[in-house]
């Protein structure tokens, strides 16, 4: 029974994971919808060679390394933050209430997201009004480079902490009780009992995640960025997904833009091998 739970999953992957790699070989030929895999011509490493040569692919790598290096500094410790603090709530009540608050905006397509997001800082949105009772004036946030990042991060942090916070909590419950109660006998306060326990029990946890998020370090997704990219920001909020959106989906360029996706997929699999060696140090890792 226990195979036959499973086996959903596994035809999943199958089907949409490793038949799809297969695909990769569109790479090395210079691919016609028309021809197909079979038919079509190679030509070995010229994409990967355009690619390397090509000044805006460089921009947008670089676009999508800034952005998932603040992801990683700023959100993924978020949720981590928010399990702590869900923690320490004793009213039963008030926890499940503000849990479910946290977990609402995940259900939220990134469509919806980008609206609200435009709405409150459009130039007649909360922001703006906000900062006119300071005299300030209005800012076109949705249209300055500085701001893109920022708010980037903070929306994303926003729509997902909630539903990222689960796998703590179901970590933290996991906890042996007894430690908290020799703890508190010894005179440890909750702020010491989170700092000598709960941490150091949910380091586990947080290494295998961080390794999960590292190995998909130049995958932002493209939901989030398209929504919230303007013509005036471009230049900061470029990514890999946008780009191929463009070039690939519109402009029919598949050798190139697989080209980038193998690309992609080999310096995520190159970081999560690195991190995952400096992790087997302590004991830890995926394998």
């Amino acid at each position: 029974m226990l195979y036959v739970m499973i086996l959903p999953g596994i035809i999943f992957y199958i089907v949409f994971k490793y038949i799809p790699l297969f695909g990769s070989v569109i790479a090395f030929q210079d691919y016609q919808i028309f021809k197909g895999i079979w038919n079509s011509p190679w030509v070995g490493l010229e994409n990967f060679q355009f690619l390397f040569s090509y000044q805006d692919f460089f921009l947008v790598l670089r676009n999508t390394a800034t952005i998932a290096f603040y992801q990683l500094v700023f959100s993924f410790p978020a949720p981590i933050i928010l399990a702590l603090l869900f923690n320490e709530v004793r009213i039963l009540l008030v926890k499940k209430t503000l849990q479910s608050l946290f977990y609402l905006p995940h259900f939220l397509s990134w469509v919806v997201v980008g609206g609200i997001v435009f709405e409150l800082l459009s130039t007649q949105g909360i922001v703006n009004v906000v900062l006119g009772f300071f005299d300030v004036e209005p800012i076109l946030f949705m249209q300055e480079e500085k701001y893109f990042r920022t708010i980037v991060v903070l929306s994303g942090i926003w729509k997902e902490i909630g539903w990222g916070t689960i796998i703590y909590l179901a970590a933290i419950a996991g906890i042996n009780p007894n430690l908290y109660e020799a703890a508190l006998v010894d005179g440890a306060s909750r702020w010491k009992q989170t700092i000598h326990i709960t941490i150091p029990m949910l380091f586990p946890t947080i290494l295998v995640l961080f390794l999960l998020n590292i190995g998909n370090f130049l995958e932002l997704g493209f939901d989030q960025i398209f929504n919230l990219l303007t013509p005036m920001t471009y230049s900061v909020g470029d990514i890999i997904e946008t780009y191929v959106y463009r070039a690939g989906v519109l402009q029919g360029q598949y050798s190139m833009t697989t080209a980038i996706g193998l690309f992609q997929s080999v310096i995520g699999f190159a970081l999560l091998w690195i991190f995952n060696r400096l992790a087997r140090k302590t004991d830890q890792g995926l394998w």
